[in-house]
């Protein structure tokens, strides 16, 4: 009798876990087509809801974002964006070698994969949520076209540190301008705040980001057809 209601248990734990796998993929598989035509909020952005802290979010059309923004933000975050599938694999298999040999990990998240994350995931680092991340982006990538995951991933990002959200928001914060005005100084500066926009301020940078600000400018400058796949028509203006 012991036995059987060990067994029962065991089973009944067994049948939580599988429905909460299932509930988890699920999510992202019903989510993502319905993202192709409503504005998502992110995991940040919900909990921010959740625990009554501000959320400053103004969704704009990709049409209404700088093309420099938008070709310094693939410079910058993922020079292959416009030619992979959602994951840049060779990237992906330095990471793992740098992985198993016990060096420090170096990133290779793409614009996509971010996307994923900020959609469905977690920020906290671990190789569980980059083992998610990689499926994840792959069928983001196959549901949604290049300008539509840009136009959410620009429009998600984090881009201040009172619950800045998306570029309008960042814009506005940094520089009091809409998004679709940067000049080469202010889309450069918006972007090397991009890695901790807890910290960068933008409107007063420091003389790193100012040097990075120029590195980016110079490589969209040489590069910047590589970014075409987000531009009217599949091409920038820049």
């Amino acid at each position: 009798m012991a036995r059987n209601r060990k067994a029962k248990g065991i089973w009944r734990i067994l049948r939580w876990l599988g429905m909460a796998v299932a509930a988890l993929i699920a999510i992202p598989l019903v989510l993502t087509p319905i993202y192709l035509f409503v504005p998502p909020v992110s995991v940040p952005m919900f909990e921010r809801y959740v625990t009554g802290r501000p959320v400053v979010r103004e969704w704009r059309s990709i049409e209404d974002i700088s093309d420099r923004l938008k070709a310094s933000v693939i410079l910058s975050e993922d020079g292959q964006f416009c030619r992979h599938l959602g994951v840049d694999i060779g990237a992906l298999r330095d990471e793992v070698e740098r992985y198993m040999a016990g060096e420090d990990a170096r990133g290779a998240s793409t614009i996509t994969m971010q996307v994923a994350r900020n959609l469905f995931l977690w920020n906290r680092q671990s190789v569980v949520r980059k083992a998610l991340e990689v499926p994840l982006a792959l069928y983001i990538d196959l549901i949604l076209p290049k300008k539509r995951i840009m136009e959410i991933y620009l429009n998600i990002a984090e881009w201040g540190p009172e619950g800045q959200f998306g570029v309008a928001a960042g814009a506005e914060r940094a520089f009091g301008i809409e998004p679709q005005n940067l000049d080469w100084r202010t889309a450069t500066l918006l972007v090397t705040a991009l890695p901790n926009p807890m910290l960068r301020q933008p409107a007063r940078p420091s003389r790193g980001m100012l040097r990075i600000a120029g590195i980016v400018e110079q490589r969209v400058q040489q590069y910047g057809d590589r970014a075409a796949c987000v531009g009217e028509n599949g091409r920038l203006a820049l």
